[in-house]
């Protein structure tokens, strides 16, 4: 059923941020590099703040072939750890692959024999023609090549990806303990790497299951960790429950989510329109194609907003629906007198995602980059207001959304049914700078809470070239920039003593395709978002993904 959706007419990001030209290439930026498995010191400029005491993790793909085999998507690099250890303003860098089993039989047999997302596993050519044919026949195992985020569960760290398996890390030394399967703990088949903290320690995901009764997403609760399990040095998540399952709107085609929204009361599911198609997923092995064949982008179905109760498990009767849009990123939701605020980094066009092959990451500077930057989505920050209290009583064709300065709108179409029309969170200025992605808050204090400050990537190529402070009250930037320097996700993380919200420091890796061994940690005072200091680190580092502070150290 596609949603029945008021036309939300507007020009697509893509057309509103500046044409690139003359980019130069990134291709020394997603090449295979060495790990440091034991720290090595780093140089200083200017100051590091003595009050940052703890280690900066970092997590992305950092080897691109075994022997002969070459992956063909950036997503399916093997899994590489990075720890920037901070202690009385110095700091020590090291890194290390996951020994995943992927790494580990890929290593092995000197060549690719785990399917990732982009790249699908060949026959063992040792094998005799009959076991090579009926090997197309099985479907592929998950892999645990965890190369996407740092997550935390019981007070365990754990690298993590979108299937159904992590791998607890020690977040000292980054060696690789057991594999954790998901579904040996509750009825799920995979979990996304970015779960939610609430304020008592419990964390909360979604993972999906599929049976004959249809396809759900599921909203998962781990609880706290106890007392006594800190003693054994084992991966713990016992007590891991569903409290909910949402049940697809299309039974056969599943939306991909990267993440979800939450509050201090709610967690919001956001089905979008990049669908998978299941049939195709059970023929994509006998057909010798990869796993990103099977997503697709199909704006008719719009996007429906499911709410739950975080508390209850229960789920609105209410269906909140919107234009299409994509989103990979949340920033930030909070309630305010009735009503469930919903930030986001939103593109109009979700057929992105299968983009980033590694032979499009590698073009050659200028008019070939070029070409590739220009077709891909921008993301924007938006705004979306989504009202509680819906009933019989509630008036038709009305806007909904009452409060003070808010520009989104929500209307009641039909009963049991609203459209929501998104704010622009951002000025124009933004456009400059290629959109944003990768946001970050001051998550302690204020996830799930009303705040005013977030930071982020922005995206004048096709990796980030710029970090951004953005005001959500005035919508105004601070920006950091300088050619040929690419920073990663900024981490926020606070002073001591702080009074205010942007009280702290941002930490950016930055890397470069110009200069060997060039990488350094970035300071920023996050108030002003000026350089504090840096951290100058003697060897190479790929592009990443996603990262951590750990106060423990």
């Amino acid at each position: 059923m596609s949603t029945t959706a008021e036309p939300q007419t507007h020009t697509p990001s893509r057309l509103r941020c500046p044409q690139a030209k003359e980019l130069e290439s990134l291709a020394n930026l997603v090449r295979s590099v060495e790990e440091t498995p034991d720290p090595i010191p780093t140089t200083i400029r200017g100051t590091i703040p003595t009050w940052i005491n703890g280690s900066f993790l970092r997590n992305g793909p950092g080897k691109f072939e075994f022997g002969k085999d070459r992956y063909t998507h950036w997503f399916d690099g093997m899994a590489m750890m990075h720890r920037f250890h901070i202690h009385e303003g110095r700091v020590t860098y090291s890194s290390r692959f996951l020994r995943s089993d992927s790494y580990v039989q890929n290593s092995e047999k000197n060549r690719i024999v785990v399917s990732e997302f982009g790249t699908l596993a060949m026959p063992d050519p040792c094998k005799n023609i009959f076991a090579r044919f009926f090997s197309r026949f099985q479907i592929p195992k998950a892999t645990d090549n965890a190369s996407v985020n740092f997550v935390k569960y019981k007070g365990d760290y754990y690298v993590s990806t979108e299937t159904n398996y992590m791998r607890r890390i020690d977040p000292r030394s980054l060696e690789t303990k057991e594999k954790v399967d998901w579904s040996q703990y509750i009825a799920v088949n995979s979990a996304t790497a970015h779960p939610h903290y609430d304020r008592e320690g419990a964390t909360y995901n979604m993972g999906n299951s599929y049976g004959r009764s249809g396809f759900y997403y599921n909203v998962i609760r781990v609880p706290p960790p106890e007392e006594k399990a800190a003693m054994e040095d084992s991966a713990d998540l016992t007590g891991a429950k569903v409290i909910c399952s949402i049940r697809a709107a299309e039974p056969r085609k599943p939306s991909y989510y990267h993440s979800f929204v939450m509050s201090e009361n709610y967690i919001v599911f956001v089905e979008q329109p990049i669908k998978l198609d299941l049939l195709k997923f059970m023929l994509y092995r006998i057909q010798g194609k990869s796993f990103h064949k099977v997503m697709s982008w199909e704006p008719q179905y719009g996007t429906i907003f499911h709410l739950v109760d975080r508390h209850t498990g229960k789920e609105s009767q209410v269906k909140y629906c919107a234009a299409p849009m994509f989103m990979l990123h949340q920033i930030n939701a909070f309630e305010d007198n009735g009503f469930l605020v919903m930030d986001m980094c939103c593109g109009d066009d979700g057929e992105v995602i299968g983009d980033f092959t590694l032979e499009n990451l590698r073009r050659d500077s200028g008019e070939e980059v070029d070409k590739f930057y220009n077709s891909l989505c921008r993301n924007l920050p938006r705004r979306y207001v989504l009202p509680l209290t819906v009933d019989e009583q509630t008036p038709l064709n009305q806007n909904l959304v009452t409060l003070h300065n808010y520009k989104a709108t929500a209307k009641k179409t039909k009963p049991g049914e609203v459209y929501m029309t998104h704010e622009e969170l951002h000025s124009d200025e933004l456009l400059q700078y290629g959109g944003l992605e990768f946001p970050q808050i001051n998550y302690e204090r204020c996830n799930g809470r009303p705040y005013r400050y977030f930071y982020s990537c922005g995206f004048g190529h096709v990796f980030s070239d710029s970090l951004l402070k953005m005001d959500v009250h005035t919508k105004e930037l601070k920006v950091w920039r300088y050619p040929g320097l690419y920073p990663s996700e900024p981490v926020f993380v606070a002073s001591p003593k702080a009074t205010e919200e942007d009280d702290g420091v941002v930490l950016s890796v930055i890397i470069t395709p110009r200069e060997e061994k060039s990488t350094f940690l970035l300071v920023l005072d996050a108030k002003t978002f000026t350089e504090l200091g840096r951290a100058e680190v003697p060897v190479n580092i790929p592009y990443g993904t996603h990262g951590v502070f750990n106060e423990m150290g």
